[in-house]
């Protein structure tokens, strides 16, 4: 199998991709592009092999988008990567699908220009698990004593958080530390509650550690990992992340 009938084979199994022939001109150029903004994130191609700077007659050829100046420079003085042929922009780059380039690279190109021209729900439905810090106010719920009988409770669903991600629930005051990890093994449950807060879905999250009281507390995560509140769902810096899976 030729590495235009792989590729396209890898597109329509990975995201249910199939090749769109858009010009008259041109009938082997084929399109990529997604189901639902519409976006192109590739194109093959083939195009005479002299404006590449290459012998022969044609070359086939894959355009995908790195939205990436530096790596689009590292690539192109590597063989078998140029500056896009079809476009001026700096992001995007031509790959030569003749096995110069090995295959399993081509497919990590790919998904990587996916990612870059994704509608903002798909990033968020194919992005890595990612790690979360969330408040838990004891004001409104006995955190403390949430996981005595059991490892998996559900809590108020956090915009952005998605099933396989990691929170750590920070208590606060009088407690103001870092409790618990979970993982979230379920969302977008159905809920409906209305009092101080509003609650319209609940995630279900699993313990996997409960830290000790003075570990993370209010004053280690300001002077030693930089977070000086924790008023919502935020992201963690890594150094964080390696210190609380450390402990796990």
């Amino acid at each position: 199998m030729d590495h235009r009938k792989k590729l396209f084979k890898y597109v329509n199994e990975k995201y249910g991709t199939t090749p769109e022939y858009l010009w008259a001109r041109f009938p082997d150029y084929a399109v990529l592009r997604h189901s639902d903004n519409r976006k192109w994130y590739a194109i093959i191609m083939d195009v005479s092999a002299d404006k590449l700077g290459l012998d022969g007659q044609k070359a086939d050829i894959l355009n995908v988008k790195l939205d990436d100046e530096l790596l689009t420079d590292m690539l192109t003085q590597r063989e078998g990567f140029f500056p896009a042929y079809h476009s001026r922009q700096r992001s995007w780059i031509s790959v030569l699908l003749d096995g110069t380039v090995p295959f399993n690279e081509i497919c990590e190109l790919i998904d990587i220009s996916y990612n870059v021209t994704a509608s903002k729900a798909v990033r968020q439905r194919v992005r890595e698990p990612k790690d979360w810090i969330i408040p838990a106010n004891p004001k409104y719920f006995d955190i403390m004593h949430a996981f005595d009988e059991t490892d998996m409770i559900h809590w108020k669903q956090c915009k952005g958080i998605k099933t396989g991600d990691t929170v750590y629930l920070y208590v606060g005051a009088p407690v103001s530390a870092l409790i618990y990890g979970c993982r979230v093994e379920r969302t977008d449950i159905p809920y409906d509650y209305s009092g101080e807060i509003n609650i319209s879905y609940l995630m279900e999250i699993r313990l996997l550690k409960r830290y000790p009281d003075d570990r993370f507390t209010f004053d280690a995560l300001k002077t030693e990992y930089g977070i000086f509140a924790v008023r919502g769902p935020r992201g963690i810096p890594s150094s964080l992340s390696e210190a609380l899976k450390k402990e796990q």
